[in-house]
């Protein structure tokens, strides 16, 4: 380790993650290409680093201009490259033989939501998460702080065309309930005992017309009328919860 001055910033593609628990998730993942770490030293003491991995001793106050503003580092930053592309049909052939759910986003762009739905995702063991390329975040700091470790554990398929997607995924033997709040029946009668892929769309817009389409049924959550609707992380983990549960 060295003491040394505020890094350089990251070459282009790479993320940086901040955090014990977005940091030792990364650490811990095989599959995780680790290029650069800092710390203080006493935050450092606490981890089993590879010994080929750069370490700077940095202050608190050197680490908190490698991050957003305000963002909680605990006195840990590392500099990782993004996990390889993931292929949809080998994830589902992955799962073939047990009744894991999907989650399916259509068009969700904040990252501490899609972080927060990963979260969700693992704990309710999840098969994996889905998601557009072009409408969905990239790998950040800000998703794997939000998602708490999971950004390293659940499979997280990228850049499919949703319909394209979505029939796969039922070729698979998946169901697909959409939840929007229009729907007629809610998600607990239409659960059943079929094995689901849960599609969720942005707030605001909610479920594009054509991916609504593509689904085999609509479900709501039965919320109270005095409001109108759930963040979408909310909604993935209530759903998740109610396909556990069953």
């Amino acid at each position: 380790m060295r003491k040394g001055h505020r890094p350089s910033a990251p070459a282009s593609g790479r993320p940086r993650f901040w955090g014990r628990h977005a940091v030792t998730a990364a650490l811990a993942n095989p599959d995780r290409v680790k290029r650069r770490m800092w710390g203080t030293r006493e935050a450092l003491a606490e981890l089993d680093l590879p010994p080929v991995l750069p370490v700077t001793i940095a202050d608190v106050a050197d680490l908190g201009r490698l991050v957003p503003s305000d963002a909680p580092h605990q006195g840990l930053v590392l500099e990782v490259d993004p996990l390889e592309d993931m292929w949809l049909g080998d994830v589902l052939e992955t799962g073939r033989n047990d009744r894991r759910p999907l989650v399916v986003l259509d068009q969700v762009t904040d990252p501490h939501n899609v972080g927060a739905i990963l979260r969700s995702a693992a704990a309710f063991n999840a098969l994996a998460l889905v998601t557009q390329d072009r409408h969905a975040p990239p790998e950040s700091g800000t998703i794997a702080r939000a998602a708490s470790g999971a950004l390293e554990s659940i499979p997280w398929v990228r850049g499919v065309n949703l319909g394209r997607g979505l029939g796969e995924i039922a070729e698979a033997g998946f169901w697909r309930i959409g939840l929007t709040g229009h729907a007629p029946k809610t998600l607990a009668d239409t659960l059943g005992q079929t094995r689901p892929a849960l599609v969720l769309g942005a707030e605001g817009e909610g479920l594009r017309h054509n991916t609504e389409a593509h689904c085999d049924e609509l479900a709501k959550l039965p919320i109270s009328p005095l409001m109108e609707s759930l963040n979408v992380s909310n909604a993935a983990a209530i759903a998740l919860y109610a396909a556990a549960a069953r």
